[in-house]
């Protein structure tokens, strides 16, 4: 059965840092889609950052790229999301999310098999 376990989240100054965790069980890095979303109560979910794992490609959105960084331990199962020159509009709750048939092309989806109950990041200015 597939569980995802979000750890990191917290409160921070503009400008600070912050790394994600997710604890992943069941799921093939190495073949499904794993990413990370966002969301802000009122507001859309918004795919942050992601990697295919048939290709090892990552992808981030245009709102955090140069300031946010994916990466994956296969063996140990783990996503991260390293997040640095943090702003406030970064503040939201924040999604571990994998799919077994984006394993090719993560992004472009809002729509995962398998989510996280997630985990809070507030940056105060």
């Amino acid at each position: 059965q597939v569980q995802l376990v979000e750890s990191g989240g917290g409160s921070v100054q503009a400008g600070g840092s912050l790394t994600l965790s997710c604890a992943a069980s069941a799921v093939p890095f190495l073949s499904w889609a794993i990413a990370w979303f966002r969301q802000v109560p009122g507001k859309e979910r918004e795919l942050v950052s992601c990697i295919s794992g048939r290709t090892g490609r990552r992808w981030y959105s245009d709102s955090v790229k140069g300031r946010f960084t994916i990466d994956s331990d296969h063996i140990k199962s783990i996503l991260t999301l390293q997040m640095s020159a943090l702003k406030p509009e970064d503040s939201a709750t924040y999604y571990c999310a994998a799919d077994q048939f984006r394993g090719y092309a993560c992004f472009g989806y809002n729509s995962y098999g398998h989510w996280g109950h997630g985990t809070q990041v507030a940056v105060s200015s």
